[in-house]
């Protein structure tokens, strides 16, 4: 897949993140229009100017984290963070779209390598999405720990900060727990210092 195509379907789940249906717009014109990707660097935001990066695994654990300021498809301003972890199979990634309050999931986007047809790759469903958005990122009076995780399918014991798991695809559901928590609380700066 050449970079250009690459872009575009990245850009595409970036605007699924916001809510918006990638198959009915013109994707890269609506991510230009909406999206602007952007560097945490000594505490605020900076315009990104080079290249749109298509993975963000070795960027970010070289501390490089991108935030993407967004117009959501209903037209609220948005955060939208990448995470990247590994599955059962392989990798996993995707991109969690926050409210301005910094506390509150709009949307996600997930997909995956190579998890197991109908168990694991359920991750990159949009019924299993929606399980998080109004989900909070942080549990109530800690803004210091990420709270938002998978649990074991019929387990969900805080359902403010945990989503139900899939039956069957309990090592996927510990990979995206690993990269939506791990993932968002290497923003926790970002979160803080911009409230």
């Amino acid at each position: 897949m050449g970079a250009d195509i690459r872009a575009i379907k990245e850009r595409g789940q970036i605007l699924t993140a916001l809510g918006y249906d990638k198959a009915t717009i013109n994707v890269a014109e609506v991510y230009s229009e909406k999206v602007q990707d952007n560097l945490f660097v000594d505490g605020e935001l900076k315009a990104y100017e080079d290249d749109f990066n298509t993975t963000y695994g070795s960027l970010i654990k070289n501390g490089e984290l991108h935030v993407f300021t967004a117009t959501t498809a209903q037209g609220e301003k948005a955060y939208v963070i990448p995470v990247v972890g590994r599955g059962l199979w392989g990798g996993l990634w995707g991109y969690i779209a926050l409210n301005d309050d910094f506390q509150t999931v709009f949307g996600v986007y997930m997909s995956h390598e190579s998890e197991t047809a109908g168990l694991g790759s359920v991750i990159a469903e949009e019924k299993f999405q929606k399980k998080f958005d109004g989900k909070s990122v942080f549990a109530e009076g800690d803004a210091e720990h990420v709270a938002l995780t998978v649990v074991k399918a019929g387990k969900v014991a805080n359902d403010a900060v945990e989503v139900d798991g899939i039956t069957g695809a309990t090592l996927t559901c510990n990979g995206v727990a690993a990269m939506v928590n791990g993932g968002l609380q290497q923003y926790v700066n970002f979160f803080n210092v911009n409230k």
